[in-house]
C-alpha cells in the first residue's frame, strides 16, 4: 500500500460570502489545483464534502458540478456526508483513494453555504443528526454541550473561566489567520458576561454559523517530488462511531469515537500522543476541546482544563491546539471544517503558516460530527 501525501492546500475565506456552494467549492478547488501547479485534467478522483447543500440551499449533484466548473471532467465524483465530520471523512476517502491504487490524483473539496439562513434554520439542519426520540423532545447540539460542561465542571472541580480560556485563547490565534471569520482578539471578561446560551456555556462558548470552502490535493508519496519539495504525508488515519444516543454513554464526558479513531491513527502513524506538535480539535463548543484532548491522550482524564491554565495549548506552548482559531473563531461552514483542520496541519508541517506558524513537524486533526457520534481523526508528518 503506498504512502499518501497531500501536495497541495487551499482555504477560502470563511464568514457571510455571497457566494453560492457551488462557487465557494470552485473558489477552493481552483485555489488548491494552483497551489499544487497540477492541472485539472489530471484529477482522476474528487470528492467533495458536505453535510447539507440540499437542505441550506436546495442544490444536490455538488460533485459532478464542481467537476464541470473545474474541468476535471471525466473524473470519478463522490459527495461525503458524515454531517460535521463531513471533511474529515472526506480525507479519509480521498486517502482511501490514493492509498487503494484507485487514483494516483484525489482532489478533495469541503464546504457549506449556511448564513443565508436565519439562527433559527440553521440550527434545526443541524440538529436533525441527533436522534429522532431526542430531537423530539428538543435536544439539540447546544443542550448538550451545556449538559456536558455542567457535568465535567462538577466532577472534575475545574473552574468555569477555563472554559473561557479556550475561546480567548482560539481567538487570539484566529485573529493571526487572514482565513477567519473573527479576526479580533477576546478577553476572559468578555466571555463570562455574554449572553448565556446553554447554561452554563455563554455566546463565546459557541463557534460561529458560517460560509466557507477549503481543499486539499492528494498523490502517492513517491510522486509527491515531482510537484512540490515541501509536502506532508497521511501517516495515520482513523475513524470511528459512538452511541446515536448520548445518554446511552457509561459517560458523557468521554468521547469514544475519538479514544477510537485516535488510537487507530497512532497505531498507523507509529507514533504516540508526545509525538505531536500541534493540534486541530473540534471546538464547536469549547467543552469540546477538553473532551477530545483528554481521549486523544494529550490529557489525563479530568485534567485538560489544567493543561489550559498552565499554557500547555498556546501557540507557544508545549502542544499548541488549534493554531488556526478552531471553529470558534476561524468558523465552522460544515463540509469544509475537517477539511480546513487539514489544511492548517498541511501549513504547519511544511512550514507555511505565516504569523500563526509553530516548530511542528507531525501534526493532528480531529474532526467530529453531532456531539461525539462520528469522528475522524488524521496524522500529518512534514516532509522538506
Amino acid at each position: 500500500m503506498p504512502d499518501v501525501a497531500v501536495i497541495g492546500a487551499s482555504m477560502t475565506k470563511f464568514g457571510q460570502r455571497e457566494t453560492w456552494v457551488r462557487e465557494l467549492l470552485a473558489e477552493a478547488g481552483e485555489a488548491c489545483l494552483d497551489d499544487a501547479g497540477v492541472a485539472p485534467d489530471a484529477v482522476e478522483h474528487l470528492y467533495v464534502s458536505n453535510m447539507a447543500s440540499g437542505e441550506f440551499e436546495g442544490q444536490t449533484g455538488v460533485p459532478n458540478a464542481l467537476a464541470h466548473d473545474l474541468a476535471a471532467v471525466p473524473a470519478y465524483t463522490a459527495r461525503i456526508d458524515q454531517t460535521s465530520s463531513s471533511g474529515g471523512a472526506g480525507i479519509y476517502a480521498a486517502w482511501q483513494s490514493i492509498a487503494s491504487g484507485a487514483s494516483d490524483m484525489t482532489l478533495l473539496v469541503g464546504g457549506e453555504k449556511m448564513t443565508h439562513r436565519t439562527t433559527g434554520e440553521a440550527t434545526d439542519v443541524i440538529a436533525s443528526l441527533t436522534h429522532p426520540v431526542e430531537y423530539k423532545h428538543g435536544v439539540t447540539l447546544p443542550s448538550f454541550a451545556g449538559l456536558t460542561a455542567r457535568l465535567y465542571l462538577s466532577q472534575f472541580d475545574a473552574p468555569r473561566e477555563s472554559l473561557a480560556k479556550v475561546a480567548v485563547k482560539n481567538h487570539a490565534n484566529g485573529a493571526r489567520n487572514p482565513h477567519a471569520q473573527f479576526q479580533k482578539e477576546i478577553d476572559v471578561e468578555t466571555v463570562m458576561e455574554s449572553p448565556i446560551v446553554a447554561d452554563p456555556l455563554r455566546l463565546y462558548d459557541f463557534c460561529p454559523i458560517t460560509d466557507g470552502s477549503a481543499a486539499l490535493l492528494f498523490c502517492p508519496a513517491e510522486k509527491a517530488s515531482e510537484y512540490t519539495d515541501e509536502y506532508a504525508v497521511v501517516s495515520g488515519i482513523g475513524g470511528a462511531t459512538d452511541t446515536h444516543v448520548v445518554h446511552e454513554r457509561a459517560d458523557p464526558t468521554t468521547m469514544g469515537g475519538v479514544v477510537e479513531s485516535g488510537r487507530e491513527a497512532y497505531e498507523m502513524a507509529g507514533v504516540g500522543p508526545d509525538d505531536i506538535d500541534v493540534a486541530e480539535l473540534h471546538d464547536m463548543f469549547t467543552i469540546l476541546e477538553f473532551l477530545q484532548m483528554e481521549g486523544l491522550d494529550f490529557a489525563p482524564k479530568g485534567e485538560a482544563w489544567k493543561e489550559m491554565d498552565r499554557g500547555t495549548t498556546e501557540l507557544d506552548g508545549e502542544l499548541p491546539i488549534n493554531t488556526s482559531g478552531g471553529l470558534k473563531s476561524k468558523g465552522h461552514p460544515l463540509g469544509a471544517s475537517g477539511v480546513a483542520q487539514g489544511y492548517e496541519i498541511y501549513k504547519q508541517v511544511t512550514g507555511s503558516a505565516g504569523d500563526r506558524q509553530v516548530d511542528a513537524d507531525v501534526g493532528l486533526a480531529c474532526n467530529v460530527g453531532g456531539f461525539g457520534n462520528c469522528v475522524t481523526t488524521a496524522i500529518m508528518e512534514g516532509r522538506r
